[in-house]
């Protein structure tokens, strides 16, 4: 689906609804949208449209169409903010640190510098809760340098990062 084309409210469970203003890219089965709290700026997440919360549950249909949505959104995030590396990340079950049960990639844009040792960005990804009903178990950055943001700032990236597709 063309990235200008209608998008849907994304539903993980009773709880979590991402509203179809922070989606900026879509597959046949797949979708991309902004960080309500993102560990760096650029963190979005890409998800399968169906909810199952284990990667051995996607068809192999989803499971491809995913991870070369992962691919195409990576690299438009990697350019859009002068990167010049990625984390991707998926934590795959509750016991590797996945805080909502729905198969997601996180894909992180890297600048040299970003963290002060480069690898606590594992530890802010494994440590990290994108449930926004729920407290962060450890904030990298500080908290007061990783506050919610507003709906309408959330929107107008989704909207700017739509162009770029």
């Amino acid at each position: 689906m063309a990235a200008s084309g209608s998008f849907s409210d994304l539903a993980f469970g009773p709880k979590i609804t991402v509203p179809s203003s922070h989606v900026f890219y879509q597959s046949v089965h797949s979708a991309a949208f902004v960080n309500l709290k993102p560990i760096v700026p650029g963190h979005v997440l890409v998800v399968p449209k169906r909810s199952v919360p284990r990667d051995n549950q996607l068809t192999e249909e989803e499971s491809t169409d995913l991870w070369l949505s992962v691919r195409k959104v990576a690299a438009v995030i990697e350019k859009e903010h002068g990167a010049s590396a990625l984390n991707i990340a998926m934590q795959d079950g509750r016991h590797a640190g996945q805080s909502v049960p729905h198969v997601h990639f996180h894909i992180l844009p890297r600048k040299g510098g970003d963290f002060e040792n480069n690898d606590d960005i594992y530890d802010a990804i494994d440590n990290f809760d994108a449930n926004p009903h729920s407290k962060p178990k450890l904030e990298v950055p500080p908290d007061s340098e990783r506050k919610h943001r507003t709906s309408e700032d959330m929107a107008q990236e989704a909207a700017h990062l739509r162009t770029l597709f």
